[in-house]
């Protein structure tokens, strides 16, 4: 096999010792080279003889031959000598630096011209990098309507998932007549299905089942009950459900009537679900019976109706409501009812976040250009409803005429056997729930047959590598990773192809979605360069309860997060801006940290926070919850982080615990570690 070479040259006006920053650290490489989708350090220590794992359009692994600092570095490939990459800097005249490159390789393998005009693209961007220079911000768009992605692609995107196709052309009339009358709201999107499939079911929980045109006219009904509590267009309603068919049902009903809905986190205690009573002042509360004794601090006036009865309950429940009152249909409000979501309140109280209300098809399209469900889904919604993630698949459910399969609470084994009885196609998860089903026994999963499922679409926070590795190697690749928040909707998708390339990436934007990296001014940061996340979308929320917004800089909105892009436009979360742990003036954020100590086969999770330190300012704590059976001590998991990162990415205190605190949506709740509270 004949050998070749590619050869090339930049000029930089950073010194050598600068330059060497970047270049010796491989990992950073595919922030500036296209195609490098990842790589990952395999031996204990840096420099020469270091060995790391590539992955391009394979995978490889490849080994640091030389290692001169500040002047010349070579890897090779372990698998193809004939494999290396040689950088050598040299001083210019006026301070700056020569960077040398010189690829050899099998020149049957490659386009020689298409790795020249990669490697020519890489110094660009470095040189881009260490100047500072800003990165080009994607444009904004001229109106509402291009924001949303062109109409040809929006068709497209609509027609392959079956959204769009023939039909009878009586029900076609009628579902584009409601879709018309009610817009694509909860409503909208559920009278359209009525009238496209009436006879389909739309949803099952565990006590009973109803298809499309019977949940119109038993939302009909409820409606019509509903206004005798004085909920009209405008007036608040507060629901506390778990999942199941009456809290569906309820939001339909609230919607007919142009209420307002306020979505209670069923983790909140007695005297946050008074706050939040007081601060949005709903006509009535819907809540399940379980959650009575939340309303120790409520006013006694505020009525209540169950909606999840239990034997010693009492007082109204949503069956009772349906059965007495007439099914005569609404005409709808003039303005829509608006969703007001709890934040999550990991980082301080809960606050309610208004849900702007879909102006199309082409929301639902944005994010089914890079999620391939399907009409007709049998969709299992894990997540709660009540939570971003659970209203969106209720909501995304809708133009599918999904099927919903709904459990009040998630158990790991009941979600298996749901997906195994309906063969459910897609499921709607947290990745604490993905991690509970790879927990089961073996035994036990494979009891069930879960080839059905076709898209497993996780959100609500960060996706460990591991896990990720794990779910796909065990239920196939069907793992979609959703970044985004109550605030901004969506910002990016990974699909199981980006997964595969890198792990931990959050992925890319869909159809219609804008992506910056922004430094502290606002400004675009350099290519590269870790800086604040913002998003631009046709979902950013319509600002909070109390009147409070977050940031928009360039027509984009502040996620809170903080993140870099790859030189192919995938994005990678390095942690919550107000997670950053500043330690002897060194920025840390916990999710590197967290990542290599779930590495660790005998750690199952782990959390990483900052805690006051007399001689560091802060320094890292590390709270770890082992495997069962498995031994470690504190001693050796600093050894290991310590292989893995820098020195000052070492947790200095390593508490061994039995459970991380998490609230209602699996979310860790770190504030409770930082204060001793827990």
């Amino acid at each position: 096999m004949r050998a070749d070479s590619v050869e090339t040259r930049a000029v930089v006006r950073q010194p050598p010792a600068r330059v060497w920053e970047v270049i010796s650290d491989p990992e950073l490489y595919p922030r500036y080279v296209r195609g490098l989708s990842w790589c990952e350090r395999l031996t204990p220590h840096p420099g020469r003889g270091a060995r790391y794992l590539v992955r391009t359009d394979h995978e490889d692994e490849v080994e640091l031959l030389i290692f001169r600092r500040d002047e010349h570095l070579v890897w090779s490939s372990v698998k193809r000598q004939t494999h290396r990459l040689s950088i050598r800097l040299r001083h210019t005249d006026k301070g700056g630096t020569e960077i040398g490159v010189l690829l050899s390789l099998a020149s049957d393998d490659q386009n020689v011209t298409a790795l020249r005009r990669r490697i020519d693209d890489a110094l660009a961007r470095l040189s881009d990098h260490l100047d500072g220079v800003p990165a080009t911000l994607p444009p904004a768009p001229r109106d509402p309507a291009s924001a949303r992605g062109s109409t040809l692609s929006i068709a497209k995107t609509l027609v392959k998932a079956g959204v769009l196709r023939p039909a009878r052309p009586d029900r076609t009339v009628r579902q584009l007549a409601s879709l018309a009358r009610w817009g694509a709201t909860i409503v909208g999107g559920y009278q359209a299905s009525a009238a496209r499939g009436p006879h389909e079911l739309a949803y099952r929980d565990e006590r009973r089942s109803h298809t499309f045109a019977e949940v119109d006219e038993r939302t009909n009904r409820l409606a019509n009950a509903l206004s005798r509590y004085r909920v009209t267009a405008g007036s608040r309603v507060a629901l506390m459900c778990r999942n199941h068919g009456a809290m569906l049902e309820a939001f339909i009903a609230c919607g007919k009537l142009g209420a307002e809905v306020v979505l209670m986190n069923t983790g909140l205690a007695a005297n946050q679900v008074a706050e939040v009573v007081r601060n949005h002042d709903p006509v009535l509360l819907l809540a399940d019976d379980e959650f009575a004794g939340l309303a120790t601090y409520l006013p006694p006036e505020l009525p209540r109706v169950r909606t999840w009865p239990e034997e010693t309950g009492s007082g109204p429940t949503t069956e009772d409501l349906i059965a007495g009152a007439p099914a005569d249909r609404l005409t709808p409000p003039k303005r829509p009812g608006r969703i007001v979501v709890l934040t999550s309140g990991t980082s301080g109280p809960p606050k309610g976040a208004r849900r702007p209300t879909p102006r199309g098809l082409a929301d639902a399209a944005a994010v089914l250009s890079r999620i391939p469900l399907r009409a007709e889904e049998k969709m299992l919604i894990a997540a709660p409803l009540f939570h971003t993630w659970g209203l969106a698949a209720m909501q995304l459910g809708m133009p599918l005429r999904a099927s919903l399969v709904l459990q009040r609470r998630f158990d790991p084994e009941a979600a298996l056997q749901a997906i195994h009885e309906h063969r459910c196609t897609s499921m709607f998860a947290v990745p604490i729930m993905l991690q509970r089903m790879l927990d089961l026994p073996d035994h036990v999963r494979s009891r069930y047959d879960t080839s059905s499922l076709r898209v497993v679409a996780s959100s609500g926070s960060a996706l460990p590598g591991r896990l990720v590795e794990q779910f796909m190697n065990t239920f196939g690749d069907v793992l979609y990773n959703l970044y985004g928040s109550t605030e901004v909707s969506w910002a990016t998708i990974a699909d199981p192809t980006d997964l595969r390339a890198a792990r931990t990436t959050a992925g890319l934007p869909p159809n219609g979605t804008r992506i910056g990296i922004l430094d502290r001014d606002g400004h675009p940061a350099p290519p590269g360069a870790v800086g604040r996340i913002f998003v631009g979308n046709d979902m950013l929320f319509d600002g909070y309860t109390n009147g409070a917004n977050l940031a928009l800089r360039h027509s984009l909105m502040d996620t809170g997060d903080r993140g870099y892009l790859d030189a192919d436009g995938r994005l990678f979360v390095a942690g919550r801006d107000d997670e950053m742990i500043v330690s002897g003036g060194e920025n840390v954020f916990p999710r590197p940290v967290e990542d290599a100590l779930t590495a660790l086969p005998q750690v199952h999770e782990a959390a990483v926070v900052g805690v006051p330190d007399n001689e560091y300012g802060q320094r890292l704590a590390a709270y770890i919850v082992l495997r069962p059976g498995a031994r470690l001590d504190a001693e050796t998991v600093q050894a290991y982080v310590h292989q893995r990162l820098a020195r000052f990415a070492v947790p200095r205190d390593v508490v061994f615990v039995e459970a991380l605190p998490r609230n209602a949506t699996g979310k860790v709740l770190k504030r409770m570690l930082e204060d001793g509270h827990w």
